[in-house]
């Protein structure tokens, strides 16, 4: 008799059932048991296709890599549930399974995931900003205070979760406020700030069918959101994009978030809702 499949998709949802402590032994540790060697060959494979030249649009490959990016997007889901405990609490109620950073890690290196090393050298591609200290000279570069969460690779360059971390800057590089406080993009779920991914909206089955975004690190340097089809200055007159000045928009696609207040914010502002209707996913 064959069996099922395991998906992240299943984890997720056991993990959202759990309640009361132990999420990682009654739930994360059988899960990884039943997904064995097979998974964590899937996605040493999926690392090694996505570190190289990638299908085009209409080739065969690429609707099969779009479904193992659908189970990495569920994974990720995985890492945003397991991820809220760390985070201080503000736009979601919900403090996660509460899982220790050393079962999170246990649960990710058990995949054949490797943590990011740490460095108070901030680096948007590495380093997610979830508290922001705003620093007296306004003209003070952005630096890395403290590490919220670690982050992790998927391997091959391809980055899976970048590490939260503490900042102080000056107002010129980030704005305490929006640096941390913003909708954050590419994401599906933050305890302290809003967020917004293209699932959103989505039916219960539809939602799942959301390809990770893809960030790879090189030695020629950081390709960003490398399936992206759209070219990051193409944006509609009458959109809200077309409201971002061109340096907002490479902050939102490198940072995920703008980092001040944007500089026509009170267009924005008679756009209600422009912050879910900015659709940045095809940039690059």
């Amino acid at each position: 008799m064959s069996r099922e499949p395991v998906t992240a998709r299943e984890l997720y949802a056991r993990l959202l059932d759990h309640t009361g402590a132990g999420a990682y032994d009654a739930v994360a540790a059988p899960w990884t048991a039943r997904a064995g060697a097979a998974y964590r060959e899937r996605l040493t494979a999926l690392a090694q296709l996505l570190a190289g030249p990638l299908p085009e649009k209409g080739d065969p490959r690429r609707a099969r890599l779009s479904a193992e990016l659908w189970e990495l997007y569920a994974l990720s889901r995985v890492a945003d549930a397991l991820l809220l405990s760390f985070q201080p609490p503000g736009h979601d109620h919900w403090a996660g399974p509460g899982l220790s950073r050393e079962r999170y890690l246990a649960l990710f290196t058990g995949l054949g995931m490797t943590p990011v090393g740490q460095t108070s050298v901030f680096d948007p591609f590495l380093h997610e900003i979830v508290e922001a200290e705003q620093a007296a000279d306004p003209a003070e570069p952005i630096r890395v205070t403290g590490v919220v969460w670690p982050g992790l690779w998927l391997g091959g360059g391809v980055l899976f979760v970048r590490a939260g971390v503490r900042v102080r800057a000056g107002l010129r590089h980030a704005e305490r406020g929006v640096a941390d406080r913003s909708p954050l993009y590419w994401t599906f779920r933050r305890r302290h700030r809003p967020t917004v991914d293209p699932s959103m909206g989505w039916g219960s089955a539809s939602q799942w069918r959301t390809e990770f975004r893809v960030d790879v690190r090189t030695t020629a340097g950081d390709r960003l959101n490398v399936l992206g089809d759209t070219h990051i200055d193409a944006v509609e007159a009458g959109g809200a994009e077309a409201l971002l000045t061109p340096a907002e928009r490479r902050d939102l696609l490198r940072h995920r978030c703008l980092l001040r207040t944007p500089e026509r914010a009170d267009a924005l502002a008679a756009r209600p809702g422009w912050a879910a209707d900015l659709f940045p996913y095809g940039w690059r």
